[in-house]
């Protein structure tokens, strides 16, 4: 391939190729040090898109990055199948969903192919193929292949059953009734921030209304929710829609009017619900009547075209005295009701809703924004110093902040009002149905809510390493509020059998807990030496508990191969993962496993979002498929803008732009150095000496970097500043062949674990061996040159402020004086930096010190000139510039043997004077203004 033609595409595939066939990713125990990493499986629900590649690049750097530094590394991957994604997928096709057909065709999948894919076990299939082949390997990762897995396998359900069984036996399995998010087509579904089993809604919370029965003449009731039954006693009138047709239903043996979603709602929740099949417009309930429970206050009802017929029961109470849109809903209805103070508030008069609504102005219910505003200012000073007042009866005196559940125990005692749930939002499940909320009577939990377990898992987690350090800090508190978690659904799932309830499937988080230890048995089933249906308690007792014997060999390489490689290093996983997935990872392994198999670490990556900083996902449409983005940018560039673009620990919004940038970079590098090796052997100690100093830093920095996975730090080391450095001692007349050889080899190392294609592309110019099974570079200190460094920040700061004065005035130069600040103004700034490291910087001493030289008491000006401002000049130093100060270099000589490179530069004549010299040629009267680092400078 020419030097300057950098073809990624066929680059990439090229090493891919070779990698792959030479089954470089495989897993081996060889150096008595290992690292297990994996990332969070992804679920099975169609194509991935560039966000998801985020996180697995990182995992990927990461092992790379260990491999180099010899540890044996375990990077696996698999399918999490569990749940009702592939079945959701599977429905799509069979019901031949447009969108879903378009997206197939478009990728290549034959009819023939997509007639099986009504098959959820094929789309499993499917899928997993296209993870590894298309994603996986075409990104370079070196996951071990040898153990890809699925949940739905065989050999992966009796690993969980037997997860189930130890869970029962240490009683942290139990039975009580529950409310549990249900599809009507699916089942019950997850509703969490991981987003599994729904396609919006996964920061839904479940809330309890208290709806309240309010009696019309007849006897039929009209049932209002609401979260604050203690304004029970300020309800002025009720608000219905007059353009929804409501339905009449016996429920608990009362008939009750509510709006047909509102029913469908009450019949998953409550037992006793019959339809009487008799719709009422609103229009004929306006105007009428009904009753207050407990102050038994007749009110009217009135036309509210607001009241949403999907949220709760589609009735409204108003209370408009302490609700900002209620109180505009009255005026603009023109009705002649007064509002009723029934909360004192500090700072409020009688009506806290018109007040507030006065004070943002509010006209009309369509300003939502301002109404909302309003209401949080209501509520939350209700909440913090509100007292019910004389028309709240015995609860009169009661602060809001202490009622609690006492007006809405008396409201259900009495049989006037139930407990209604309802989401704080919109759930959709996967198959685009509307999620409900379902009654079961005897769900199995997992029980999270375990002192012991709770407070033995937090104190492990104290000890782990966790990334980001806010997650940590996080995490004792996410512990704590873990409640036990509903651990079985039934419908039409995917997943693993619950042994101890027929007809009953564990749901998807909780058969992903253990996981990655099923990664050391996976090996074994796909190379048919153990079969899935041959494991049994027994076995996993012996390989991951370590009681009884083995029955055979292979259960014993198994273990052995368990206890070389668990635990796992780190969990890599997005930020949804943060109050799902990662705690109850950690408190599985701690109640099962034994202390020395628990987990070490945990990454926690952001996300990549779209445009508005929503989160691409996958079932919304992802920004670019990743095959397309492949070959827009390369693999290699795309790796790098994960890298760098960003820390790993804050969302990035995708820029198609800055990805291109990227690439760009990519092959400036390529070409950069395809030109290196026409280059005249030259050499130059001070400068050799400067590059070779310069790497040392990056090799320290990076693997600085690289400990703390601060992914962002270390590309930014090697891709940046390492080519900048590089292009300086070029530019400075560089070429020195053995320098530049050995500095590209060891650069070539450095951006193997981010861009390994290129890198191998460039290392096998020279070499036969995979770049990829080479070690890191190492730091040496002796190859350090303080003095070179120093000497190259000062030519290089010296070239910046001519050229900045060039700028700006506009000057063709003929000459150019340097002038180098005095000897003892710089042994003044070393002494001073000290003494200010210590807390001692004292002007008045240093300038008594100074002027006890006979020498000196003729500068005895200039000296207290430039020491008055040492303490204002030291703050703005930062800890490299007081490093550079400290180092005893020459800047004079330095700069002399720079005179030919200025002169190239700036096409003129350079004079370079110091200014100790008694005959310095001074025209501009700049020598004054010269201190260390900073000489003065002339310009004729």
């Amino acid at each position: 391939m020419q030097p300057n033609n950098y073809d990624y595409i066929k680059i990439e595939q090229k090493w891919q190729k070779e990698w792959f066939e030479e089954k470089i990713y495989e897993s081996k125990k060889e150096n008595l040090k290992k690292f297990f990493i994996h990332f969070a499986y992804p679920g099975v629900s169609g194509y991935l898109h560039v966000g998801h590649m985020r996180g697995f690049t990182y995992c990927d750097i990461i092992a790379r990055y260990k491999r180099m530094l010899g540890y044996d590394v375990l990077y696996p991957a698999g399918f999490h199948a569990s749940g009702i994604p592939s079945i959701g997928f599977a429905k799509k096709v069979e019901r031949k969903d447009e969108t879903t057909l378009k997206d197939l065709k478009n990728y290549g999948v034959t009819n023939e192919v997509i007639k099986k894919l009504s098959d959820p076990s094929e789309v499993v299939s499917y899928f997993g193929n296209v993870y590894v082949e298309d994603y996986w390997k075409k990104f370079g990762f070196l996951i071990d292949y040898s153990r890809i897995m699925s949940t739905i396998s065989e050999g992966y359900k009796k690993f969980i059953q037997w997860q189930f069984y130890q869970l029962k036996e240490k009683n942290l399995l139990i039975q009580k009734p529950h409310f549990a998010p249900f599809c009507p087509n699916c089942g019950p579904v997850a509703v969490d921030k991981s987003e599994t089993d729904i396609l919006k809604g996964g920061s839904a919370e479940i809330l309890e209304f208290t709806t309240i029965k309010f009696k019309m003449k007849d006897g039929t009731i009209l049932p209002a929710a609401t979260l604050r039954p203690e304004t029970i006693f300020g309800v002025t009138n009720m608000w219905i829609n007059p353009n929804v047709d409501h339905v009449k239903a016996e429920i608990n043996g009362e008939v009750w009017i509510l709006s047909k979603e509102a029913l469908e709602k009450l019949t998953y929740q409550t037992k006793d619900v019959k339809p009487l099949n008799e719709t009422i417009s609103g229009k004929d309930l306006i105007g009428k009547t009904c009753v207050v429970p407990i102050v038994d206050r007749e009110i009217p009802i009135l036309s509210g075209p607001f009241a949403d017929p999907n949220v709760a029961t589609g009735i409204v109470m108003s209370v408009p005295a302490h609700a900002p849109y209620d109180w505009i809903a009255l005026v603009e209805s023109k009705a002649d009701i007064e509002a009723l103070t029934i909360i004192d508030v500090k700072g409020f008069g009688t009506n806290p809703a018109k007040e507030v609504c006065d004070k943002f102005e509010i006209k009309s219910q369509t300003e939502t924004e301002k109404l909302d505003l309003a209401t949080e200012e209501v509520y939350k000073k209700e909440f913090h110093t509100g007292y019910l007042n004389e028309n709240c009866g015995i609860y009169a005196g009661i602060k809001i902040s202490d009622i609690k559940d006492a007006v809405k125990n008396e409201l259900i005692d009495n049989n006037q009002a139930i407990v209604m749930r309802e989401f704080s939002e919109e759930v959709v499940c996967r198959c685009g149905g509307k999620v409900l909320i379902k009654q079961i009577p005897d769900q199995w939990f997992i029980k999270y809510s375990d002192e012991k377990l709770t407070s033995e898992s937090k104190d492990y987690s104290n000890n782990m390493n966790i990334f980001p350090q806010e997650y940590k800090d996080e995490l004792p508190g996410i512990l704590d509020w873990f409640d036990d978690r509903a651990c079985i659904r039934k419908g039409s799932w995917l997943g693993t059998d619950f042994p101890f309830k027929k007809g009953w499937i564990i749901e998807p988080i909780s058969d992903s807990t253990l996981y990655p230890a099923y990664y050391i048995i996976s090996k074994y089933i796909n190379e048919n030496k153990i079969k899935g249906k041959d494991l049994d308690n027994e076995f996993f007792d012996y390989v991951f508990l370590g009681k009884g014997k083995a029955k055979d060999s292979v259960w014993e390489d198994i273990k052995n191969d368990f206890d070389y490689w668990y635990p796992v290093d780190i969990n890599l996983g997005g930020k949804e993962h943060k109050t799902v997935h990662f705690p109850v990872f950690l408190m599985n392994h701690v109640a099962i496993m034994p202390n020395e198999k628990r987990p070490q670490g945990i990454f926690v990556h952001w996300w990549v979002t779209q445009k508005g900083k929503e989160k691409i996902s996958k079932s919304k449409g992802g920004v670019e498929h990743i095959n397309e983005a492949a070959t827009t940018y390369g693999v290699d560039a795309m790796r790098l803008y994960y890298a760098h673009v960003g820390s790993p620990f804050v969302d990035i919004e995708w820029d198609s732009e800055a990805v291109t940038k990227y690439k760009n970079r990519l092959a400036s590098i390529y070409k950069m150095i395809g030109h290196i090796n026409k280059f005249k052997d030259l050499k130059d100690e001070n400068l050799d000496n400067w590059l070779k100093s310069k790497l040392q830093r990056t090799i320290k920095k990076s693997i600085d970097a690289f400990e703390n996975f601060d992914l962002r730090v270390a590309t930014n080391e090697i891709f940046f500043e390492c080519q900048k450095n590089l292009q300086w001692y070029i530019k400075r007349g560089g070429s020195n062949k053995k320098i530049l050889n050995d500095f590209i080899k060891t650069w070539t190392k450095l951006m193997t674990p981010i861009t390994p294609h290129l890198s191998e592309e460039l290392w096998h110019r020279d070499n036969n061996e995979f770049v990829s099974n080479e070690k890191y570079p190492i730091f040496s200190e002796k190859e350090i040159f303080e003095k070179e460094e120093v000497g190259e920040y000062l030519l290089s700061k010296v070239t910046d402020d001519i050229s900045e004065i060039l700028k700006v005035t506009k000057i063709k130069p003929k000459k150019i004086c340097i002038y180098i600040s005095p000897a003892w103004k710089q042994d003044i700034y070393k002494k001073a930096i000290k003494l200010a490291e210590e807390n001692k910087l004292n002007v008045g001493q240093i300038m008594k010190d100074v002027m006890s030289d006979p020498k000196m008491k003729a500068l005895a000006k200039q000296v207290s000139q430039f020491v008055s401002k040492l303490p204002g000049e030291i703050m703005k130093l930062n800890e490299n510039d007081k490093k550079r100060y400290l180092i005893d270099m020459k800047e004079y000589n330095y700069l002399k043997k720079s005179i030919e490179y200025l002169s190239d530069i700036f096409s003129c004549e350079i004079d370079i004077y110091s200014s100790d010299d008694k005959n310095v040629n001074d025209p501009g009267n700049k020598i004054r203004f010269a201190i260390p680092l900073r000489p003065a400078i002339y310009i004729e």
